[in-house]
């Protein structure tokens, strides 16, 4: 005799079910379609698997084999956003692609990538407005959530950055262009970093903020160096200098504005301090209006 408990799972079962199926054939689908040489791996004379197989996947995401291989076999096992952002990483998705197979995990995507609902219409307005003053509205781990468009050329190209590596201390770190245009990057890379191990203390334990520090300490021998001196700093005011690739030298006063009684979401503000940085941010101003690099 089946029991209403019974009745009442059995749908929710069968889509959980359909769901891990859905997800095993995209894995499959995206492993197949990339090749050895996009991820720096040998080709190799014996390769018969279109695209990467199920070992170099495990391999490059940093997860066990047997545990991969059960997930292209729609094996009921429980998937971690780490493990996720990874595999998205791992299978070059697009943000269209990330956002499905976060979707079909049944997970949600914790990088700025995904939509904040406290970036609200008039916020959006307010950074048009504040042009050409370079502004955006960053959380406490450095996501750059929004910004206007003399900030999107400020220190490169950031609409070239994807989505979910929008991050200023990612940027910093391991972004070329970024490096290049920060005048003193030594300093600047030593205070992030103690600024974020003070913001962490109230985060502990969350998978994004996780995420962030596991990714930077394996990318960034800089960042691992200060992060061990485990120095903590809060925010203040401070000047900054630039070197713009397309204006020049840029001398700048970083202000944050808080959103909320808590330090979480603020709007950075770069206002010049002097006429020369103003008439500079002014053509970079027109620059970005035109989207028209020199």
């Amino acid at each position: 005799m089946t029991t209403m408990a019974q009745e009442t799972g059995a749908p929710a079962t069968r889509g959980s079910e359909i769901r891990r199926h859905e997800l095993a054939a995209f894995l499959r689908s995206r492993r197949e379609r990339i090749t050895p040489e996009q991820v720096g791996l040998p080709r190799g004379v014996r390769r018969r698997t279109p695209g990467l197989r199920r070992e170099e996947v495990a391999q490059l995401s940093a997860v066990g084999v047997t545990w991969y291989t059960w997930l292209e076999q729609a094996r009921n096992i429980q998937v971690s956003v780490q493990v996720l952002d990874a595999l998205a990483r791992t299978l070059m998705l697009d943000a269209s692609e990330r956002a499905h197979l976060f979707r079909l995990a049944g997970a949600a995507d914790p990088t700025p990538a995904a939509s904040c609902p406290s970036v609200t219409p008039a916020l959006r307005e307010m950074l048009r407005g504040l042009e050409p003053i370079p502004a955006c509205i960053q959380n406490s781990r450095y996501d750059i959530l929004a910004y206007n468009r003399t900030y999107a050329r400020l220190l490169g190209d950031l609409e070239s950055v994807p989505p979910e590596d929008r991050n200023c201390m990612l940027l910093v770190h391991t972004n070329s262009e970024w490096r290049a245009a920060i005048v003193h990057l030594e300093d600047s890379m030593r205070l992030m970093a103690a600024r974020l191990r003070a913001s962490m203390a109230g985060h502990l334990g969350e998978p994004a903020w996780k995420m962030l520090l596991r990714r930077l300490e394996a990318e960034s021998p800089e960042f691992r160096e200060n992060w061990e001196r485990h120095e903590v700093v809060g925010n203040r005011t401070k000047i900054k200098e630039f070197l713009n690739p397309y204006v020049g030298h840029l001398t700048l006063e970083h202000t944050d504005l808080w959103l909320g009684p808590e330090a979480g979401a603020r709007m950075v503000t770069y206002t010049p301090k002097n006429e020369e940085t103003r008439r500079r941010l002014e053509m970079l101003q027109e620059l970005a209006q035109g989207s028209q690099v020199p």
